[in-house]
């Protein structure tokens, strides 16, 4: 026997954005139904974003160690107890976790059931023996490692980031199938951390970003002793008898690469296994739930956020999602997603960060374009730190309005953020230029990239005419 129970949201997902619902919905006066049947947290938080930062964080202390003569300081090559690195990474798992919690949420007012959810009509959903019918119900199943097709994978064991950090020894030699964020941050951290590293990437490691921006990643990445194959085939996986072998393609060529260990981050796959959608009704692909600006599925009561639905599979996008399903759900409002003022972070080092457009989209869009540069190799902070690789490149249209910001260097994800404001409003560069910033610190890139707009004008043949009529006034 069915136990049926009714409530006004059901989430499916207890990832960020099912609990930014979850929790916003129930302390507005919502009765809601949580349904998670894994941990709590989601990907993010125990195969993603805080296990691959915390390992980033070792992996910055190691190399700490290494480069401390250029400060006058004895370097040596850092003792790794890759037990105690993998201990760290889930101590800090575990020290965020109770925030996100059954506990926490049912004590907020959430009924949290630990079942799979799946539809059994067009706004029912049924968890295990308990059948819910509800008034909204919102689709946060998040998204996991795609496993391209490559011939012999299967019979292979191989490392995604949901089992990556679980390891308690360091790989001997680590292949990483994939030059995306995922893959080159790992990549890194685990070069970092004592491992010989193989990136192998069928297009171009990092190719998403800008690829001025991202040749001074993938240089530092070169330099640290990381190989790096672009532009391969990858024809089949083996096994070997001490780990795995990858046979590649480069240039009509076969080549073999063995290993220790083998690591998939070749894209992400929607979590929409298992749901029936097609008992709600709800349109989706492979790509995810099909969703409008508002967030709604093709069943007007049921909506998709995160990374279960189409589009960009960020958290920071999940939890922005929440808050327009809030807004739709609770209040009734028309809230719609604006992806204008997008911002997105790769942690490698140098950090690599963009919002807005590309130099390529908004030459598409407006034609005649400004590109404002400001290297950190100028920027005396930097200079103080021996951190000197790095850019700040800006976009503006022709009358100055800034439309996209990419920066490369030493904490590119905390500076970016000068530039997300601006880029919502509309404002112009001058805004940017005309701030006082304190001296000496790494965000002086972005005022000097701002004010070189005026450059040209400022120091031109005609101001000087103009200051020189000027003095002879008296």
């Amino acid at each position: 026997m069915s136990n049926e129970i009714t409530a006004d949201i059901v989430v499916i997902g207890g990832g960020s954005g099912g609990l930014s619902v979850a929790a916003g919905a129930s302390q507005m006066g919502a009765e809601v139904v949580l349904l998670e049947k894994a941990k709590m947290g989601g990907d993010c938080l125990n195969y993603g974003c805080v296990p691959s930062k915390a390992m980033i964080a070792a992996a910055h202390a190691a190399h700490a160690v290494r480069r401390a003569g250029r400060f006058g300081i004895a370097a040596a090559e850092p003792a790794i107890d890759f037990e105690k690195v993998h201990d760290h990474v889930h101590g800090v798992i575990g020290a965020i976790a109770p925030h996100d919690s059954v506990e926490r949420f049912e004590g907020l007012g959430v009924r949290v059931i630990q079942e799979h959810g799946k539809f059994v009509g067009p706004n029912r959903v049924q968890a295990g023996d308990t059948v819910i019918t509800a008034k909204r119900v919102v689709i946060s199943t998040g998204s996991r490692a795609g496993v391209p097709p490559v011939p012999g994978l299967e019979d292979v064991p191989y490392l995604t980031n949901e089992t990556v950090f679980d390891k308690k020894s360091a790989p001997d030699h680590l292949i990483v199938l994939g030059g995306g964020p995922i893959g080159s941050e790992l990549a890194q951290a685990h070069r970092r951390l004592g491992c010989r590293v193989t990136i192998l990437e069928m297009f171009s490691v990092l190719g998403k970003d800008d690829p001025e921006l991202t040749e001074i990643v993938k240089n530092r990445m070169l330099s640290e002793g990381i190989a790096m194959r672009e532009g391969i085939k990858v024809v089949r996986a083996e096994r070997t008898d001490s780990g795995i072998a990858v046979i590649i393609e480069d240039d009509g060529r076969e080549e073999r690469i063995e290993g220790s260990d083998l690591l998939v981050s070749a894209g992400r796959v929607p979590n929409l296994d298992g749901l029936d959608l097609e008992a709600a009704g709800i349109e989706y692909d492979k790509r995810g739930v099909t969703v409008d600006a508002r967030l709604r599925t093709s069943n007007r009561k049921v909506y998709a956020i995160g990374d279960a639905a189409q589009g960009y599979k960020f958290t920071h996008i999940a939890g922005y999602h929440a808050g327009i399903v809030l807004r739709n759900i609770l209040f009734r409002l028309p809230a719609r997603v604006d992806y204008s003022a997008l911002p997105w972070v790769t942690y490698t080092d140098p950090e690599l960060a963009h919002v807005g457009m590309t130099e390529t989209q908004a030459r598409e869009k407006y034609g005649d374009i400004r590109i404002l540069r400001h290297p950190f190799a100028e920027n005396d902070r930097a200079q103080a730190e021996r951190d000197t690789d790095g850019l700040a490149k800006i976009v503006t249209t022709a009358k100055g309005v800034i439309v996209g910001a990419s920066i490369v260097g030493p904490h590119a994800g905390e500076l970016l953020q000068s530039w997300i404001l601006p880029i919502q409003k509309k404002m112009k560069i001058g805004a940017v230029a005309g701030l006082i910033i304190p001296y000496p610190t790494l965000g002086e890139v972005n005022k000097r990239a701002a004010g070189s707009y005026y450059t040209p004008k400022l120091f031109s043949e005609k101001t000087k005419k103009i200051v020189r009529f000027l003095l002879r006034l008296g």
